[in-house]
């Protein structure tokens, strides 16, 4: 749809007279050409947190708000700022495109990305009286599409593009995975439940360190994939741990390896030296990206481009529904809810510093080369490294009972009630 088309749908939801329908297109579409892109989105999240009192005394404001998202997430009003015009190559979960030449390609492949947002209007979570995932459940969201991202890497692979009449098996039984029910393994309502049960009530946000956990231990139920998840702990990535956890017992066979490594880059802010380690990780073809962000405020980020990074934001509510087979309308609008048409931009000094950067190696050939882009391009090629690559656990960490399990093995979450602000248990790397 051509975006002067999106724009008069959106419009004519305010079910305002014929006239003043006219009016209101002029108005607003001088009006939008003068607004910053940034600007829409704080005042989508603006309206988003008024939104149930603006219902119930200005109806024809909630059609306002679909209008605004719209023109936030899919760029009706004018020429979408999703990627600058630049000659600098964007990368994207390891892959390399041009805005000059590759702009279809490249928002094909932003748009084939599964998208995970705040949903409302589904079964209660548990016992509590938790119908929606508003205000608190980002960075669970955030969690889900990383392992949503491995499981496309695992079954479609790396190449594979999304289409709104997409119905290939494996791509929806992979989304029915994430839905909003108990009886979804990677659903929201499992995640927050194991959060119950190492001491993270139900509405409370989670750091990227404890969601990397609640999926280590998450993915144990899922006997489809089979994977080994591996949360580095202490800024140490340990080689030969990870590699024995993906091996299978007495043949030879590898466990797809799905690997968190939860970092703390600066105090409130982030360090500017660790900028070209973190573009170097997005260049990887094993990269899943990164999650992080503040209390509240979470984030996916996917690539880069010049001085920023590219991201995916969960930070809009839409209504929780099941896209089954896609035999229906509904079904098959709810599978474009999972897809975005555009991504956002923010600059590298506006990342918070608490962090999880995530890899995928489906085989050991993989994992071998991860670690050795890891050693020459992020340990000798840096000053300041990111984080060490040992090829054994150093002999001072041998004793230490706290540290086991960071290869995939037995550990418990850390206890996360901490006055910061994050509510992240790090060494800071500063």
């Amino acid at each position: 749809m051509r975006s002067t088309e999106l724009c008069n749908k959106c419009i004519n939801m305010l079910y305002f007279p014929h006239r003043l329908v006219e009016k209101a297109k002029m108005m607003i579409g001088r009006w939008s050409l003068k607004l910053p892109y940034r600007w829409r989105r704080y005042l989508l999240l603006v309206l988003h947190i008024f939104d149930p009192y603006l219902c119930i005394v200005f109806g024809w404001l909630h059609n306002l708000s679909k209008m605004i998202a719209c023109m936030t997430y899919e760029g009706a009003l004018s020429e979408p700022e999703d990627f600058p015009k630049t000659e600098e190559p964007v990368w994207l979960l390891g892959k390399e495109y041009s805005t000059q030449t590759d702009l279809a390609a490249l928002r094909s492949d932003v748009q084939s990305r599964l998208w995970m947002t705040y949903r409302r209007n589904f079964a209660q979570i548990g016992d509590s009286n938790f119908t929606s995932d508003k205000g608190w459940g980002c960075m669970l969201r955030c969690g889900q599409m990383v392992l949503a991202e491995a499981l496309i890497r695992r079954h479609l692979g790396r190449d594979w593009t999304w289409e709104s009449s997409t119905s290939d098996e494996t791509y929806l039984r992979i989304l029915s995975l994430f839905e909003d029910h108990k009886c979804a393994t990677f659903s929201l309502h499992i995640m927050s439940q194991l959060g119950v049960d190492e001491g993270k009530p139900i509405g409370e946000w989670y750091g990227p360190n404890t969601v990397a956990q609640v999926i280590r231990k998450l993915v144990i139920f899922d006997e489809w994939n089979n994977f080994s998840v591996n949360v580095a702990l202490d800024n140490i990535v340990i080689m030969d741990e990870i590699k024995c956890s993906c091996q299978v017992e007495g043949e030879r066979g590898w466990r797809p390896l799905l690997l968190f490594i939860p970092l703390r880059l600066g105090l409130s802010e982030m360090n500017p030296v660790y900028y070209s380690g973190i573009k170097k990780c997005f260049k990887m073809p094993q990269s899943l990206g990164l999650i992080g962000g503040k209390p509240n405020h979470a984030s996916y980020f996917v690539g880069f481009v010049g001085d920023e990074v590219v991201y995916l934001d969960p930070h809009t509510t839409q209504e929780a529904g099941s896209v089954a087979k896609k035999a229906t309308e509904t079904e098959v609008e709810t599978d474009k809810s999972y897809h975005c048409m555009y991504a956002q931009r923010m600059p590298f000094e506006h990342l918070d510093p608490s962090l999880a950067l995530c890899f995928y190696c489906g085989t050991e050939k993989e994992y071998d080369d991860l670690c050795n882009r890891m050693r020459q391009e992020l340990i000798d090629a840096e000053k300041t490294p990111l984080f060490e690559l040992v090829p054994t656990r150093p002999d001072y960490m041998k004793d230490d009972s706290s540290l086991e399990g960071a290869s995939g093995r037995c550990m418990e979450l850390e206890d996360h009630h901490l006055e910061s602000e994050d509510d992240e248990e790090f060494e800071v790397l500063q």
